[in-house]
């Protein structure tokens, strides 16, 4: 085996490594869920004043986890991102290390602000404009399945697409996103985050409307972003290399 296979076959091993453990963490924070599920339930059926419908057994442990696992992907997230901060580290120079340090804290509270944003703005939103279309026509009544279901696809989104501007602020930061190249992509992005916001979101116009808007929004403040950081970044390159040419003449 040469050097290039060993050193290959390190990086896979650690990278197992890494995976390993953030696995171990989703599985820590989703007993936990379990544990506190009752709890999350009550808060989560909001503002219904009455208990939600079941229509078989397994619906309820079906619930459960669903809550649970929205919980467990909130604590691994910053467990996960400490896990491929290491893997990346060897590779950073010390100034690169310490700014992306600092990205993972932020990194669970932006999952829980988008989570919140979801929950708090735009869920009970769409809840009251589709409540409202058939409060004359229909008795509303919801199946336990049904709600959690939708409550889960109007905020887990979000909470992933807060994460997007750190990313891109992150992946800037270590040299793999230009977001100069990321412009050019525009009108491609757009396309399918409207896609997307049509696939989570009830099959009618202004529900997609409200999905849509914010997650466009959060992809154009993930480009401007991204640019401050590639800009520094630039400009501390050429400090440095105007530097080094200083030395090496007056060497």
């Amino acid at each position: 085996m040469d050097d290039k296979e060993l050193i290959l076959v390190e990086h896979l091993d650690e990278l197992r490594k890494r995976l390993i453990i953030s696995a171990l963490a989703f599985i820590i924070f989703l007993i936990l869920g379990l544990v506190y599920v009752k709890d999350l339930y009550l808060f989560l059926m909001g503002n219904i004043d009455y208990k939600l419908l079941v229509l078989g057994p397994s619906d309820i442990i079906r619930i459960y986890f669903h809550v649970a696992a929205v919980i467990a992907v909130a604590g691994t997230i910053p467990v996960a991102g400490w896990q491929f901060w290491l893997f990346v580290k060897p590779a950073l120079k010390p100034v690169e290390r310490k700014v992306t340090l600092a990205y993972i804290p932020a990194l669970f509270f932006l999952f829980i602000g988008g989570l919140a944003f979801g929950y708090f703005f735009i869920f009970p939103n769409v809840m009251k404009f589709l409540i409202n279309m058939g409060n004359d026509l229909m008795t509303i009544s919801f199946s336990a399945d049904k709600y959690f279901s939708f409550l889960i696809n109007m905020t887990l989104p979000f909470g992933i697409a807060f994460e997007l501007p750190l990313v891109s602020m992150f992946l800037t930061t270590l040299g793999l996103v230009n977001p100069y190249k990321i412009v050019k992509l525009r009108k491609y992005v757009y396309l399918i985050l409207v896609i997307i916001a049509s696939m989570i979101s009830p099959p009618e116009f202004f529900s997609h409307i409200s999905v849509a808007i914010p997650l466009i929004l959060l992809y154009e403040i993930s480009i401007f972003l991204s640019k401050m950081v590639f800009k520094r970044k630039q400009k501390r390159y050429r400090v440095l290399n105007t530097f080094e040419e200083h030395e090496h003449i007056s060497s």
